[in-house]
């Protein structure tokens, strides 16, 4: 995979997280440094470890997919885009409760559900992991951090926002390798 699409992917993939770090800055619960630079770490450590986890998890049953694993890719990241984009429409900007250690992990967890499932596709693809999980991490750092700073300023609408197009780029990733697979393989 081109080092674009994983960046890409990157972007797509950290939009949950950046949607709950700019409620936390709109709620006025991430309203220090500190407190944006702890959402960043756990979101972008969470981020970065799922897609690992559902690698390892496909890995193991590659062999028996690789006949459908462009299939498998195209639903799966389909699958995540529009979650995230049926989510956008029904979450509200209240929705981020107290911000204690445990409630954080808690949201970094439910926010990195999509990477694992990214993973899945990137063992079917046969993607270096350890890099794409860093790129992953980092990117999702840096998104959530910047959420939560400016969250009081963007609003409520923008979180939206950033979740719907997170979700059209997983369904334009799925559908690109879907296609690439079906018109140059076959």
């Amino acid at each position: 995979m081109m080092i674009y699409i994983i960046i890409t992917t990157a972007i797509a993939l950290s939009m949950d997280a950046f949607a709950v770090a700019v409620s936390c800055g709109v709620s006025k619960r991430a309203n220090t440094t500190y407190m944006q630079l702890k959402i960043g770490i756990f979101f972008g450590l969470f981020q970065g470890i799922m897609p690992i986890i559902g690698w390892l998890l496909a890995s193991r049953f590659a062999v028996y997919i690789q006949k459908y694993d462009h299939w498998i890719a195209f639903v799966l990241l389909s699958f995540i885009g529009i979650k995230m984009i049926k989510e956008s429409r029904e979450k509200s900007c209240d929705d981020v409760g107290n911000l204690t250690t445990k409630h954080i992990i808690t949201l970094a967890i439910a926010t990195s559900i999509d990477a694992l499932a990214a993973g899945i596709s990137f063992a079917i693809l046969h993607i270096n992991i350890l890099i794409t999980s860093l790129i992953i991490a980092l990117i999702t750092f840096v998104v959530s951090f910047l959420g939560a700073k400016f969250g009081q300023k963007l609003g409520c609408s923008f979180q939206k926002g950033a979740e719907v197009l997170g979700g059209v780029i997983l369904i334009a990733i799925g559908t690109k390798i879907l296609l690439e697979h079906l018109f140059i393989f076959h």
